[in-house]
């Protein structure tokens, strides 16, 4: 299992500091919850869900787990410039390229975490999507509560290095309702040693 420890005790005080107002966690915690009614409201349209057909037909809304303000954190946002391309692994023999934009330094539960976001290069020449970035996760929840092949999170490019990481909007890829999509395997890297007890759970099927 890989681990994540800071290389700057400084630093790790720093991230103590970033606190959520009671404010922003009201806002933050209501917008989560628009977010599940906008993913529920998506899967349910079949023009749009990737659920295959048997299970569109009975499909009453997906599993979350209850919105909670504490997966809800403030991270500091680093740019990672001159960043090689790769390949990133698929479900499938696909391998869009990604490069690696920056990193999120976050503490939670009173433990010092990292993640790494990406940028699909396919991605910058969309004019909806340019400055989208990929954020995916796996945690010790995956396989048992939530889906095994882990979670992503979207995201956009920061305007400063202060951003929000909010785990209640951990969703599943489409892999884990239809098998005819090809989705991108979290690197180890973004291996979180903690259970993630936010976001969309586990697909039971009808």
């Amino acid at each position: 299992m890989y681990r994540i420890k800071f290389s700057c005790f400084c630093l790790f005080i720093f991230l103590f500091s970033l606190n959520i107002t009671e404010a922003q966690e009201i806002d933050l915690t209501a917008s989560s919850k628009e977010f599940q009614k906008e993913l529920n409201e998506e899967y349910a349209n079949s023009e749009e869900s990737p659920l295959e057909e048997k299970d569109l037909k009975n499909f009453s809304g997906l599993e979350f787990f209850e919105i909670n303000p504490e997966y809800i954190v403030m991270a500091e946002f680093v740019r990672t410039p001159a960043e090689s391309p790769f390949a990133m692994r698929t479900s499938t023999d696909r391998m869009p390229i990604y490069v690696k934009y920056g990193e999120l330094y976050f503490t939670l539960k009173e433990r010092g975490f990292k993640l790494n976001l990406y940028q699909n290069q396919e991605l910058t020449q969309d004019p909806e999507y340019f400055d989208y970035l990929f954020l995916p996760i796996t945690d010790l929840t995956n396989g048992i509560s939530t889906y095994g092949g882990g979670r992503y999170i979207d995201f956009r490019i920061p305007e400063s290095k202060e951003v929000i990481l909010d785990f209640n909007k951990a969703y599943n890829p489409y892999c884990a309702y239809n098998g005819k999509y090809s989705c991108p395997i979290p690197p180890k890297e973004n291996d979180l040693d903690i259970e993630i007890l936010a976001g969309v759970k586990s697909f039971k099927n009808n």
